[in-house]
């Protein structure tokens, strides 16, 4: 039997979907806004950045401020330290948040909840908490400005971790049990059968540690103290602050255009994998 739906019902309906978008066409604009400003600021000659009105289009669009960029400043060596830094850390995070992961969501031991618990606690401990004593050591060892040293502190992390471990959860134990009596051993079940199920889970973990190692800041900035080895932002921050460049916006802006296409590229193309991933982790089977 058809449901009988009233024209009050329709107005009440179509009033909460226009909401709807609007909220949505709201929330894209002021996400886009930045992006937007930053991408026209870098077309721009450094005349024109500060006119008023705003003028969102270019009047005389220019690509000045890349060929400053790219002529004056090493950026291609930043850009080369930086993609290494974040394929290393996440072609080795990726094999330590699997074989973490596994234990804690299909084996059982003694205090199995309470490591869990210390190793999400970890994410509240403040990465500057520990920068210092980490640093000092890794300077003793004189490892310092390598590329060691920008990946290894940061290599694990334990939101990677959390996400593998619910979404193993999710993976029927049945298929575990099985294997098992065809003789699996636990590594064979976690090469064979876990991970094939869960490239959605691994895709999602290897675009957050990629991204979270492009973007990083501080350790870089810290740990680094020369172009062989300083990655993009640490190095874009010194570009932007120092004394040659001074209030040229449009040299900045355009250098942090240049820094942030790889990782929005890698995520456009993805995002279907890391939306997947993240609305199947927080389900059990």
């Amino acid at each position: 039997m058809r449901s009988a739906t009233t024209p009050h019902s329709r107005i009440r309906l179509d009033s909460g979907r226009v909401v709807e978008y609007a909220t949505l066409l709201a929330v894209t604009i002021f996400m886009a806004a930045p992006l937007l400003w930053m991408v026209t600021t870098a077309l721009k000659p450094e005349s024109q950045i500060f006119q008023y009105p705003i003028r969102w289009v270019p009047q005389t669009p220019t690509l000045g401020n890349f060929a400053n960029v790219l002529t004056n400043y090493p950026i291609g060596r930043w850009f080369l330290n930086s993609m290494i830094v974040a394929l290393l850390t996440t072609a080795i995070s990726l094999p330590l948040y699997s074989l973490g992961a596994y234990p804690l969501a299909r084996l059982n031991f003694p205090g199995k909840k309470l490591v869990f618990l210390v190793i999400l606690a970890t994410m509240l401990m403040p990465t500057e908490g520990t920068m210092v004593p980490l640093f000092l050591g890794l300077s003793r060892l004189r490892i310092s400005d390598s590329y060691f040293s920008l990946v290894m502190p940061v290599v694990a992390n334990a939101f990677g971790l959390y996400l593998l471990t619910q979404f193993f959860q999710t993976i029927p134990s049945e298929l575990r049990d099985a294997a098992l009596i065809d003789g699996a051993t636990d590594l064979g079940i976690l090469w064979r059968v876990i991970l094939p199920l869960s490239r959605p889970a691994l895709t999602t973990v290897a675009i957050y540690t990629f991204m979270a190692s492009w973007n990083n800041f501080v350790w870089p900035f810290v740990v680094t103290n020369s172009d062989a080895t300083r990655t993009l932002p640490a190095a874009l921050t010194a570009l932007i602050g120092g004394v040659d460049v001074g209030t040229r916006f449009g040299i900045s802006m355009a250098s942090a255009l240049m820094a942030t296409l790889p990782p929005l590229v890698i995520f456009v193309a993805l995002q279907r994998y890391f939306a997947q991933g993240i609305s199947m982790t927080g389900v059990k089977g």
